[in-house]
């Protein structure tokens, strides 16, 4: 059974649904991506998720966890799993587009290490701005965490990464940890976070009219002064929780700062941190190189799940 006949049977025709037609699955009225580099990405990670083969797979689809249509989430797990770790994955897009359809191409593979994949939609900016999107990414977190061994994942093993914006999420969740331990989520469940190409500084002094920095600033944040609550490198110095940073060697000069200040900061209060380079790769091609098994993240991800083992 594939992905595009659970997902994708309500779409007009019998055939299946074109690329416009799948990008617009979710009822969310998403603005229109900001440049074409992006636009393609999309539609390869989409075009990804629609081929996905779930034999083997124990696979749930929008699953809620509030009451806002995009508080859903997806789980792809290896078939009869029991007391399984858990990867939640959360996808990109700018903080103002994505779907979690994004991450479902990554779930053969992750369950392939005996893990199962959790993949949350969240609110997206202009409608719902930061911090909407991180109440959201600790709501669905606790609700793994209460839910995990229903279906076969164990609530102590629980792994958080993202691609881009998702990154970012997954990084502000693991260092904010009191915010966490407020939304019920004890501190020693969260066993390490992965974050890919995500920006982990949002305040620029004075962004360029039009640019993706000013756009923060103007779509984005709620308020102009959230900038550093809602960036990963405020929140550095009490983390416990390892991250394994990575970006691509053609990624973004943001990104790849940002990334290197945070590992920078871990590395002064001896948290645990490691920050890797993909070579070749660029700001999307970090993620979309995921489907293939040779992926150095999926290495990276794999060692941590034999450490972390009971």
């Amino acid at each position: 059974m594939k992905i595009e006949s659970m997902q994708a049977q309500h779409l007009a025709g019998n055939g299946r649904p074109t690329d416009a037609q799948w990008l617009l699955a979710d009822p969310d009225h998403q603005m229109p991506l900001p440049f074409p580099q992006a636009e393609a990405y999309a539609r390869q990670v989409m075009a990804l998720a629609r081929e996905l083969p779930t034999d083997g797979l124990d696979v749930r689809l929008g699953v809620p966890y509030g009451r806002h249509p995009l508080h859903r989430y997806d789980v792809f797990g290896p078939k009869n799993a029991q007391d399984a770790p858990v990867l939640v994955f959360w996808h990109g897009g700018g903080w103002t587009n994505g779907y979690r359809g994004y991450v479902s191409f990554m779930a053969p593979l992750v369950a392939k290490l005996g893990c199962i994949l959790i993949a949350p939609s969240y609110r997206l900016a202009p409608r719902d701005r930061l911090p909407a999107a991180y109440e959201d990414g600790l709501a669905a977190l606790r609700h793994v965490f209460d839910n995990a061994p229903s279906f076969g994942g164990c609530a102590h093993r629980l792994h958080l990464a993202g691609h881009s914006a998702g990154g970012h999420l997954a990084a502000l969740i693991a260092l904010r940890q009191t915010d966490a331990r407020k939304a019920g989520i004890p501190a020693e469940v969260v066993r390490a976070c992965l974050p890919i190409s995500g920006i982990m500084d949002l305040h620029h002094p004075a962004p360029e009219t039009g640019s993706l920095e000013q756009r923060v600033y103007t779509m984005v944040l709620r308020k102009p002064d959230d900038d550093a609550a809602m960036s990963p490198v405020h929140w550095s110095a009490t983390s416990t929780v390892p991250m394994h940073l990575s970006y691509g060697e053609h990624d973004s000069e943001r990104v790849q700062r940002t990334n290197q200040e945070l590992a920078h900061r871990l590395s002064q209060v001896g948290a645990p941190c490691s920050l890797s380079i993909e070579a070749g790769q660029d700001h999307f091609s970090t993620h979309t190189a995921l489907s293939t098994p040779q992926a150095s993240w999926y290495q990276r991800l794999a060692s941590i799940l034999e450490a972390s083992a009971p």
